[in-house]
Order: structure tokens, then C-alpha cells, then sequence
């Protein structure tokens, strides 16, 4: 068993023009997340903001505190929530069990010390979607599931952006001092996310894809709505969304991502639309 992470640090957006495919993929793009008996963790300093995966097959895997943290135990000044995009999944945290089926979600409350992944049949491993912040007090750990979730259907067949969002990890559903996830699926026939795009300067994001159809790809647009730029990701890759940075996709197929925030506030409908016309 093995934890892997890297530190990524913040750009200026001014500094992000510049950049040419290679740099916006080595700066914002994630890869690799879910590799087996691994867990892998990108340590972001857009607010301290910490995306990953565990893969446990052979072996539970220890979530054990990582040297950017300097801290006792990872979740020591930290919240933390899971999506399961895998097989089933068994997350030990401090004594307690907690199950998690394909789609379901756990909210893990800061002061949290041990934390253990492990996978109902090693045949089909959990893949679990990890993301952190940092916490200003301890809220309970509390499981997830999409009948728990709040549902929001948004878009049209018509503008091809029907999708049906699962707020999982929000203020409406759990207590959490600053994380939030959520779950959208495009409609078959629907390719285009968060469609008019927009960005929060109180908030930065994560977008996590998976549900991509072998052979299909997801194209991402960042940066700032007059000065756009894009990158190509493939199934189960995530990437960085700055505060200043829309955040948008359009896939060859339908497919399904998530999406965590962390920032000043929880407020889910706090977005500056950038309308289609507008963007360049």
C-alpha cells in the first residue's frame, strides 16, 4: 500500500494566458487518480483544496496525513467527503462502518483520526473519489445516498445540456464548514455541463469525469470568460478550476462528472454567468 501526492500551486490568471497546451495540462489537469492498491492525492493551494483516489483491491488502504498538511493525522484540521465511482466500498473511520454502493457518498467531519478504505470484492474494486478542505469546527460524519441527495433537471435536449444534478454534499443535506459535492449526469443526446459557464470568485472547483464511453473524450473550458482556453480529459481524470476560471465541458458522448467547491461560502446558486455570446 502506497500514498502518493503532489503540491500544486496557484496561478495568476494574467500568468495563465500565457500558457500553452502542455503547462495547462501539467497545472490543472489530474491524471492517474485511480490506480490499484494506491491512494493518490493532488494537493492544490487554490484554498488548500485536496482531490484524490483510492483504489483498495489486495490491501485496505490507511489514509495517513500528508508532509504539505503538518499535521498528526490528515483529517486532523480537515473535512473530507467520498463518492464512490467503483465497486462496492467499505470506509472505516474511527470505529464506525460505512458501506458505500456505486454513486453513494460519505461526509467525514474534521478531528476524524483513522480512516480506512477497503473493497467488498477485490473482483470489483471501490473507486474512491476523495475531496478535502480545511475546517473551522467538527461537524458529524454522516453516509449519503442518491435518495438522500437534493435533485435539481436543468437544460434542454434542445441546447443538448439536459442534466439532472445531485447535490450529495451540501449545506441543504449534511452540515460542512466549507465542502461541497455534487454528482450531474448528461442525458443521453446532451453533451454540454454548467451551460451558460460561469465563475464564483468566492469559490474554486474540482470536475471529476468518469461515465465517459470507452473511445470518447470530454473537452474542459477554462480561464476567464474573455480569454478562454480548453483541455482534452479522458475517463476518471479530474481537473483544477481556479476562482477566476469558468468551468464548462462538451463531450464527444454523455457522461457523467462531479463536482466539488471550497471557498468563502455555501451558497450553491453564488455564480457570475458568463452568457454563450459572451465567452471568447
Amino acid at each position: 500500500m502506497s500514498i502518493r501526492y503532489e503540491e500544486r500551486f496557484a496561478a495568476h490568471p494574467e500568468d495563465a494566458k500565457q500558457y500553452g497546451t502542455e503547462r495547462l495540462r501539467r497545472d490543472f489537469l489530474i491524471e492517474n487518480l485511480m490506480q490499484a492498491d494506491q491512494i493518490n492525492l493532488v494537493y492544490t493551494h487554490y484554498d488548500r483544496f485536496i482531490a484524490g483516489g483510492a483504489v483498495p483491491v489486495q490491501t485496505s488502504l490507511h489514509l495517513k496525513s500528508i508532509d504539505p498538511l503538518k499535521a498528526e493525522y490528515f483529517l486532523e484540521r480537515r473535512e473530507m467527503g467520498i463518492i464512490n465511482v467503483g465497486g462496492k466500498g467499505i470506509v472505516k473511520a474511527d470505529g464506525e462502518v460505512y458501506e458505500l454502493e456505486y454513486k453513494e457518498a460519505l461526509y467525514l467531519g474534521r478531528g476524524t483520526r483513522e480512516v480506512t478504505f477497503e473493497s467488498a470484492n477485490a473482483a470489483q474494486p471501490a473507486h474512491l473519489y476523495i475531496n478535502s478542505a480545511p475546517a473551522h469546527t467538527a461537524y458529524p460524519s454522516k453516509k449519503i445516498t442518491l435518495a438522500d441527495a437534493e435533485v435539481v433537471e436543468l437544460g434542454s435536449l434542445e441546447t443538448s445540456n439536459a442534466r439532472v444534478i445531485n447535490k450529495l454534499i451540501v449545506n441543504s443535506v449534511v452540515k460542512t464548514c466549507q465542502l461541497q459535492m455534487g454528482m450531474t449526469a448528461l442525458q443521453p443526446g446532451s453533451v454540454w455541463n454548467t451551460m451558460p459557464a460561469h465563475t464564483h470568485t468566492r469559490r474554486m472547483e474540482v470536475y471529476f469525469y468518469f461515465e465517459v464511453p470507452e473511445g470518447q473524450a470530454v473537452c474542459h473550458y477554462m480561464g476567464q470568460p474573455q480569454e478562454t482556453r480548453h483541455i482534452w480529459m479522458k475517463d476518471r481524470e479530474a481537473v483544477i478550476s481556479p476562482s477566476w476560471s469558468i468551468h464548462s465541458g462538451a463531450g464527444t458522448s454523455n457522461y457523467t462528472f462531479i463536482w466539488g467547491m471550497a471557498g468563502e461560502n455555501l451558497d450553491y446558486g453564488d455564480m457570475d454567468v458568463a452568457q454563450p455570446q459572451d465567452l471568447k
